[in-house]
């Protein structure tokens, strides 16, 4: 079945779910717990912490759109994130990508590195790089592909072929893309996170992580520290995730649409410098991402000649919001140094070519022309320095 199609059927235990009453909405389970008729042989839902029909629903339709095992909500992408790392020991170590997401990043070196889990940071464009990195205490390789926020590419079929070699867990962030553009698990990932509050939810309303594994076993075992660690979705936040989810198809192909006659007219206007984007031609990773994804996605990352036009072409803008987060229906401009990469020094955000002159464009759904008249007139007063 087609995925659009998934989108809006994925299944009687997604949003086809068949309550009696025919609704085309699912309905809000919105309760703590579940009354049960025998205290020995308790129901299929006991306590909301621990699963909720609501919740389920979209747990199962990511599984089903990612084409894995078991889907599981979180209450951010960030709870997902770091419940994915708990299924790793102290002294255990993680090969991850070096441009990480910031909150990934801080994740990692403070929290984790703390309690016993280490990480080498890696160019994983370059799988000989990883394949170097790979000590005996390795235990995963993790990586985002395009990455945030200068959107490299990795080989994914390559990096899941090298953690199977090594008998390592592979895991990525498929935010930017979404199972919509890419589906991982099918070229040998075994665990894929989204924060669900960006292009999945869509609408700028909601704060939600999803991860899906490939195979039940580790399903069962990230469900026991979901249950155990408590940060799971609620039901009103599940139940707008698969309302955004629905429309996935449309917006994200209208977005997309956009930022491919955007990219090449930054990448031609004489006050930017570069422009990050895999549907360009010049892109590094152009020919990788076009055989592992369906399309380019609606990001693009810009960088201006300084950080000082920067700041005067952020301060122009009228239609893109400056803010934080990425995939909702309005285009969103966010400025790594003090937003999604803040958690990073400032020399390691240089170290790893995020400059204070980068900017981060999710393209929205406002038409073309009227994207392009505001981003030049904010080009034109940044270069003159007005």
């Amino acid at each position: 079945m087609d995925l659009t199609t998934l989108l809006m059927h994925p299944g009687p235990s997604g949003t086809d779910r068949q309550d009696g009453f025919g609704d085309l909405a699912p309905p809000i389970h919105q309760t703590s717990t579940f009354a049960q008729a025998d205290p020995h042989c308790l129901g299929p839902f006991d306590y909301s912490r621990s699963g909720n029909p609501t919740r389920q629903a979209v747990e199962a339709a990511i599984a089903r759109l990612e084409g894995g095992e078991r889907g599981l909500a979180f209450a951010s992408g960030m709870a997902a994130i770091s419940s994915v790392l708990l299924l790793f020991s102290p002294g255990d170590h993680i090969v991850a990508s070096r441009d990480l997401y910031g909150g990934a990043y801080r994740a990692l070196t403070t929290l984790f590195s703390r309690w016993g889990l280490d990480t080498t940071f890696v160019d994983a464009t370059d799988v000989v790089a990883l394949s170097r990195a790979v000590t005996p205490r390795t235990r995963a390789i993790y990586v985002e592909s395009p990455s945030n926020p200068l959107l490299t590419v990795t080989d994914l079929a390559a990096v899941a072929a090298l953690a199977k070699e090594h008998g390592l867990v592979a895991i990525i962030d498929n935010t930017f893309m979404t199972p919509f553009l890419q589906r991982p698990i099918a070229l040998g990932f075994d665990i894929v996170v989204h924060s669900a509050t960006k292009f999945l939810g869509g609408h700028s309303d909601v704060v939600a992580g999803l991860a899906v594994t490939a195979d039940a076993a580790t399903g069962q075992r990230l469900q026991a520290i979901q249950n155990t660690f408590g940060a799971v979705l609620g039901p009103q936040d599940s139940w707008l995730t698969l309302r955004g989810m629905r429309t996935l198809a449309v917006r994200l192909a209208a977005e997309q649409a956009t930022a491919q006659t955007l990219a090449p007219w930054l990448a031609g206007r004489p006050e930017v410098a570069r422009v990050h984007y895999p549907g360009l031609p010049g892109h590094p990773g152009y020919a990788v991402h076009r055989r592992q994804a369906d399309g380019p996605g609606a990001v693009v990352s810009f960088e201006l000649q300084d950080a000082a036009a920067a700041d005067i072409f952020m301060r122009a803008l009228t239609l893109p919001r400056l803010a934080v987060s990425l995939g909702g229906v309005e285009s969103i401009l966010s400025y790594p140094a003090t937003m999604s990469h803040a958690a990073m020094p400032p020399a390691v955000r240089a170290e790893r070519g995020i400059s204070d002159a980068l900017m981060r464009l999710s393209v929205g759904l406002e038409s073309v022309p009227d994207l392009m008249e505001d981003l030049g007139q904010a080009l034109v007063k940044a270069a003159a320095g007005i």
